[in-house]
């Protein structure tokens, strides 16, 4: 008897291959407009100093998509997963995702974005793109839409952050501020009741439950350079902020909203907070991403399935 094959398109924002393609994809993210030699620039030269010149960032992301196959097809072995990539700024795009699955014959398909929170703006978006070519294709394929909540990624997390306290040496965790962060979003999001900012506090909160955390607040990162206002404080104010009006002096900074290691986290965390932290005499961690750790593969391949069976069911 051949085993029911669903594949799986895995979403995420994507990033260039190589310090030559950063120009395109920073072209599409602004939806076909270049950026200014000065823009490019600063981009650029925050990748060269993560990366120096070897381009590790695409790479975690491939092994989360054949981390998450392995995993799917290891713990459901009633049906074959085959797991298919769908980038929003970069190539594979979502509809090559899409388009790919119904070349290689797939007739049932779920999405899931590697971002555990959903928002109108972010997993919304990937989404519609997906569902927009699979309508026109003719495939059929349902959503995960968020996983913020599921117990195998809180204990990653939870992990991760017990693991990070302990970078803190004779300090007790509660006099450590643990800030979590996510990227922000435009503020228009709140005037659309959007589930985001709830969802992120939901899962800080039940963090916070796990290690026993009282001293712990959240914070916004890598807010976008456009003319409308963006979700804040961000996370550069609050340090500041906390060490001039409370005297704060150890943080852990926990990117909750982020999967990999990549630009928001490799950049925004460990370089340009870091250098604020260094300046304003705060002794900052931050915790390790997720990346393909089993828990985190286990909680994708939970979610999957679950869709699935929801789907067979009705």
């Amino acid at each position: 008897m051949t085993k029911r094959r669903i594949g799986v398109l895995v979403m995420s924002y994507g990033t260039p291959e190589s310090l030559d393609q950063v120009e395109a994809y920073y072209t599409h993210i602004r939806r076909g407009n270049p950026p200014t030699p000065e823009q490019l620039h600063e981009l650029t030269s925050r990748y060269e100093a993560i990366v120096g010149g070897f381009f590790p960032l695409r790479e975690n992301t491939n092994k989360q998509v054949q981390g998450l196959e392995q995993t799917l097809n290891q713990e459901h072995t009633d049906m074959e997963f085959v797991c298919y990539q769908g980038l929003k700024h970069a190539q594979p795009y979502v509809e090559d995702g899409v388009e790919q699955m119904v070349k290689d014959g797939i007739q049932e398909a779920i999405g899931i974005v590697l971002a555990p929170h959903y928002s109108t703006m972010s997993v919304g978006g990937y989404v519609k793109r997906a569902k927009d070519k699979a309508a026109e294709l003719g495939l059929k394929i349902d959503f995960v839409l968020s996983y913020h909540l599921h117990p195998l990624l809180l204990q990653a997390l939870t992990e991760r952050v017990e693991k990070a306290l302990g970078k803190f040496a004779g300090v007790d965790k509660n006099d450590v501020r643990v800030i979590f962060t996510a990227h922000s979003l435009p503020e228009k999001i709140l005037e659309m009741k959007d589930p985001y900012p709830d969802q992120l506090l939901a899962t800080s909160k039940a963090i916070a439950e796990q290690v026993g955390l009282t001293n712990w607040q959240f914070g916004w990162q890598s807010a976008g350079q456009t003319a409308m206002p963006w979700l804040g404080p961000d996370i550069l104010d609050v340090l500041q902020t906390i060490r001039k009006e409370e005297n704060v002096a150890n943080v852990l900074l926990c990117p909750i909203g982020f999967v990999s290691d990549h630009l928001e986290v490799l950049y925004d965390i460990d370089i340009e907070a870091q250098a604020l932290a260094k300046e304003l005499g705060i002794h900052l961690e931050r915790t390790e991403s997720l990346n393909t750790d089993p828990l985190y593969m286990r909680t994708l391949s939970d979610v999957v399935y679950e869709k699935v069976k929801e789907v067979t069911n009705g």
